[in-house]
């Protein structure tokens, strides 16, 4: 009996283990690939400084400081505040694609920090019970320790996944409520 508790618990760890891998390769598709070299590209120091230098040229070459080159998109440059503006949509656009990223990062991050404390929890009560059974085997008697009996019970996961979802539920109805 107790060693088909053992398989079942190895079963579930292992099945857990696949999942948990899986969701940490959430950014495998193209599009996760693209987003993040954008990332990359736009927040950078180097891109910061090119999009100053050209800044400087452009405005250079339209106010006639370069004399040889014609200048093409005089004061006020329109081109220019056009090309800007449309950089800016697209900038604003990757950090908001930035930040979901983000976002689904910290969701994998608090999911395996639960699944982490979960098994310390399950490792922990069986450690516990795995002494009273010494205590008991040796002879030494331990008066009747409430706390230790309910800390040899196991975790209900399930019952902590219900609560927190109701919590979640709650917070949500709240803040539908706050938006009205």
């Amino acid at each position: 009996m107790e060693k088909k508790n053992i398989d079942n618990n190895q079963a579930e760890i292992i099945e857990e283990d696949a999942e948990l891998k899986s969701s940490l390769d959430f950014n495998k598709t193209k599009t996760d690939h693209i987003a993040v070299f954008i990332t990359d590209v736009l927040g950078s120091m180097k891109f910061l400084i090119a999009c100053l230098l050209l800044f400087i040229v452009w405005i250079s070459w339209n106010l006639y400081f370069l004399p040889p080159l014609k200048p093409f998109d005089p004061f006020p440059f329109p081109i220019l505040e056009m090309l800007v503006s449309l950089f800016a949509i697209v900038l604003s656009v990757s950090v908001l694609i930035n930040q979901n990223r983000q976002g689904k990062i910290e969701q994998i991050r608090r999911q395996v920090e639960f699944e982490v404390n979960v098994r310390a929890e399950n490792e922990v009560t069986k450690i516990l019970n795995m002494l009273h059974e010494m205590q008991q085997h040796m002879g030494i008697n331990i008066e009747d320790d409430k706390e230790l009996e309910e800390m040899k019970e196991p975790t209900d996961v399930k019952q902590i996944h219900h609560v927190l979802d109701e919590q979640e539920l709650k917070s949500n109805v709240t803040k539908d409520n706050k938006l009205y």
